[in-house]
């Protein structure tokens, strides 16, 4: 057995006693914390924390560290529930397009976007995927990230979708983060089926979900369901058969337009509807009479110069928040949550203590990892980040651009 005390926290941050699932409305901006705190770690659960005042006595030192962490702050690693991280390379040259005035559609059209990382991927081998990917956990991991959501979407073939798959079960099974893996083979419509749209969606529902199914290789369906891409009626349908094989939803909706997208995710019981960045009245109205977890990526639009979220529309309306990075070539080449956390509070008005709730609880909940992840609580993942020497919490969305994780820890390892 391993063990762990980690003394003289300067701010012990997201305490919970009786865990919470996800946080709504006004009790996003309460976050638990505990000043001048210890905490305790047997293998990879959490075990106990408390005050300095009530530091316990040790009487048994058989395989215990001690790390001392004065002036430093102690708080979950984030849950990145949205990102594409298996890619072939990156799309620098779109990058320059956009300077140049063309927008994201325009770039689409003359063979850019999501088709242009598909046609790189497929020329890729699986170990390539992967030794690339591996780069990117590492650096993810660096900023705080204790678990992320993969998606596959840059394939558009069964074999090239398979193959994307197969490397993040691979990741899941080498890499000390936790890893969700979600299957988007309907991220676009392939070029060889662009007047065969039926063709494409028949090949997804009894070519891919089924193999997917039989060599389980994932955990979550998601659709693009956006003008251009996927429309409403599409999306049911895959996600029917996504959910007949043993897939739970999470879809892309409302970048661009609201198409009813959101209706369709809450009739499927979708776990989460991601990006948001364009929302209606009705669409707010009928998240709010839901479970499911409404998601934006604020990188995305930084990246993309398009409108943000109305995050404070949602919390205000008493919905949950979930903020993720959207880790991507073409739309955010970035999955640094606390590059995320400064958009949120920079250009969402979200407070430090929401946009944290957003990246820890109820990204554990757009993950399914409500039990495990998200808090710091007695039996939970020992999945923790220990700052640098800060002031205050609201620092780390402050000082954006500047590395505030001194260490991370991952079930119970530094």
């Amino acid at each position: 057995m391993s063990r762990l005390l980690i003394k003289n926290i300067k701010e012990l941050i997201q305490v919970e006693e009786a865990p919470r699932t996800k946080v709504s409305g006004k009790d996003m901006a309460v976050l638990p914390t505990i000043k001048n705190a210890w905490l305790a770690i047997e293998d990879d659960l959490i075990v106990d924390y408390g005050g300095m005042d009530d530091f316990p006595e040790i009487t048994d030192w058989v395989g215990l560290e001690i790390m001392d962490v004065e002036g430093q702050m102690v708080m979950p690693a984030f849950c990145d529930s949205h990102t594409h991280i298996v890619f072939a390379a990156s799309r620098e040259g779109e990058f320059v397009d956009r300077i140049n005035g063309l927008t994201y559609e325009e770039i689409a059209k003359k063979g850019g976007g999501i088709l242009n990382s598909a046609k790189k991927l497929a020329d890729k081998s699986e170990d390539e995927l992967y030794d690339s990917a591996w780069q990117r956990l590492q650096e993810i991991k660096s900023t705080g990230t204790g678990a992320v959501e993969i998606k596959s979407g840059y394939g558009l073939s069964v074999d090239a979708e398979l193959k994307i798959l197969r490397v993040i079960k691979r990741l899941k099974d080498d890499s000390d983060l936790t890893i969700k893996a979600t299957f988007l083979g309907a991220h676009a419509i392939p070029t060889e089926f662009k007047e065969n749209r039926e063709g494409y969606i028949d090949l997804i529902i009894n070519e891919m979900i089924p193999l997917i199914e039989s060599e389980n290789l994932a955990d979550y369906i998601d659709v693009f369901c956006e003008t251009n891409y996927y429309t409403p009626e599409e999306t049911s349908l895959i996600l029917e058969a996504g959910i007949k094989a043993g897939l739970t939803p999470k879809i892309h909706v409302n970048q661009f337009t609201s198409i009813g997208g959101i209706q369709v995710g809450i009739k499927n019981k979708a776990l989460s509807v991601d990006h948001l960045e364009v929302m209606t009245e009705k669409d707010i109205d009928d998240l709010s009479k839901s479970k499911v977890m409404p998601t934006v990526l604020p990188s995305c639009s930084f990246f993309l110069n398009i409108p943000y979220a109305p995050a404070r529309r949602l919390i205000d309306n008493g919905l949950p928040l979930c903020l993720a990075t959207d880790f991507n070539p073409g739309s955010t080449p970035s999955g640094n949550i606390p590059f995320v956390l400064s958009l949120a509070c920079i250009n969402m008005k979200m407070t430090p203590e929401e946009a944290i709730n957003a990246t820890t609880i109820n990204g554990a909940y757009a993950m399914d990892l409500s039990k495990t992840h998200g808090s710091i609580a007695v039996g939970k993942k020992a999945n923790i980040v220990i700052t640098k020497s800060i002031s205050s919490l609201s620092y780390i969305p402050y000082a954006f651009g500047s590395n505030v994780i001194d260490k991370v820890i991952l079930n119970g390892k530094l």
